[in-house]
């Protein structure tokens, strides 16, 4: 049995301590010790962006992050796109464009989308399809995905 390694970081803007093995993916932490189970796994090899999380403003897959790189790092999860029960105006433009079918990729392109819109307020088409490759959709295809992200630059713009 691995000894046990005792993490600081900061979720959604709360401070949060936990205890993992080093071995332990920043994924599994989330959804098994923290209880956040909003990220999916998905491949659970970086492949398809079900995972993705917001770490020290950049997206990564968490499935490939060690729980040990969180320490004394911020990490924002789909739970901290929400403001309590009011949907982010992006989880709204997901709804209203039919942007999801099964749910499992869903978090992970509304964070590293979240992320674009953070960065670059107003990006064209091309520039979130190019944003957006590193997440993989099984059921809806990426047109009305593509759409949600657009429509919110554009609801944010106005």
């Amino acid at each position: 049995m691995q000894r046990k390694v005792h993490v600081r970081t900061t979720i959604n803007n709360q401070a949060v301590e936990f205890l993992c093995e080093p071995r332990q993916s920043l994924l599994e932490c989330l959804r098994d010790i923290v209880g956040l189970t909003g990220t999916k796994e998905g491949c659970n090899d970086g492949n398809c962006g079900s995972c993705t999380v917001v770490l020290d403003d950049r997206i990564v897959t968490s499935c490939l992050v060690l729980g040990v790189e969180a320490e004394g790092r911020k990490i924002t999860t789909i739970e901290g796109i929400a403001a309590g029960n009011q949907l982010h105006r992006l989880q709204q433009a997901f709804l209203t464009n039919a942007a999801l079918q099964c749910g499992i990729c869903t978090p992970g392109f509304i964070v590293a989308a979240k992320a674009l819109l953070d960065s670059e307020p107003n990006p064209d088409e091309e520039r979130i399809r190019l944003w957006l490759a590193g997440n993989l959709c099984r059921c809806t295809g990426y047109d009305k995905i593509v759409r949600a992200v657009s429509e919110c630059a554009r609801e944010a713009k106005a």
